[in-house]
């Protein structure tokens, strides 16, 4: 039987300490019939991360619903967080999950984007793939200077959304896009001292000469010092290799790593690799996973009954 058509979106909402906020946001999306895979808040950040995935309309509608309601609910003029944001809904990654391409989840952010600008009055700007402009393709080049910034320059020619009106009001600018898989990690180092976390982060991400596909900021997060990444190729820079790039560069300050967290999902294959990694399997393989052997199997005596010919 073919696989059916799905996305992934993973919507960051600038609210993480008012429980009943974030309720009624996923609520707003679920009325849609997608799948809730996971929702993660996070009081210092003040942000929540949710994910969802579906068939592409469907996956649309409910993002749509849940910016929407997000603009009634979050006032930017108040919010204060350790993480950047632009918007109530800071940003919108779609991901193509089966049966659908980069190309296809393009397509479907800037028509979200068009949507949420000329509906709900919000400016909207496209990010990554699905970038207009060049310059903006950067997650971090377009929240440069964050809701405060874009208060004081919306009005210039090279911060005009891509859709909706070039004026700001409590809810901000929303940020549409469509990418491959990432992971966002975090490394909490024993330490308080953020500039440790921002020395690190400058060492470690791509755009300083750091690791290829690896972004990352230095934050002070519950009084410790953390740094906060997004692994944009998990191939290139395995989360294992990540991690320990930071364990050496915090001991050159003499700080140890205490803790890492995982914001979200992650694909089954890093995992694998991390443990290859650690438990030195060079050669491992995950059909040597009892689960996925099992899986498998089941897969190919559907297919393949006994007796049948193939």
């Amino acid at each position: 039987m073919a696989q059916e058509v799905m996305i992934e979106a993973i919507p960051n909402f600038s609210e993480g300490r008012r429980n009943e906020v974030i309720d009624a946001i996923v609520a707003a999306m679920d009325l849609c019939g997608v799948l809730l895979l996971d929702r993660s808040s996070d009081p210092d950040h003040n942000r929540s991360v949710v994910t969802i995935a579906g068939p592409p309309d469907a996956v649309v509608e409910a993002l749509f619903r849940g910016v929407r309601e997000a603009a009634t609910q979050i006032d930017l003029f108040r919010h204060r967080g350790a993480h950047p944001r632009l918007g109530a809904t800071d940003v919108v990654p779609l991901v193509p999950i089966y049966n659908t391409t980069l190309a296809d989840c393009v397509a479907l952010a800037r028509g979200l984007g068009q949507r949420i600008g000329e509906e709900l009055g919000l400016p909207v700007y496209l990010y990554e793939a699905a970038a207009l402009r060049p310059e903006r393709q950067s997650l971090a080049d377009v929240r440069s200077g964050e809701f405060e910034g874009l208060l004081r320059d919306i009005h210039l020619p090279e911060r005009q959304p891509d859709f909706g009106p070039a004026k700001i009001g409590s809810a901000g600018a929303v940020i549409v896009g469509a990418r491959p898989s990432l992971i966002a990690y975090n490394v909490f180092l024993k330490s308080g001292d953020v500039t440790i976390a921002k020395r690190i982060a400058r060492a470690i991400r791509e755009r300083n000469g750091g690791l290829p596909g690896v972004r990352a900021l230095g934050l002070l997060v519950g009084g410790q010092a953390q740094v906060s990444m997004n692994l944009i190729d998990f191939r290139r820079t395995p989360v294992h290799v990540a991690v320990e790039a930071i364990r050496a560069e915090a001991a050159r300050s003499g700080v140890e790593v205490e803790r890492s967290e995982l914001i979200g999902l992650i694909p089954q294959d890093a995992l694998f690799a991390a443990a290859a990694h650690y438990l030195q399997l060079p050669n491992f393989e995950s059909s040597q996973v009892v689960e996925i052997a099992i899986e498998q199997s089941i897969a190919h005596s559907t297919s393949h009954p006994l007796g049948s010919s193939t």
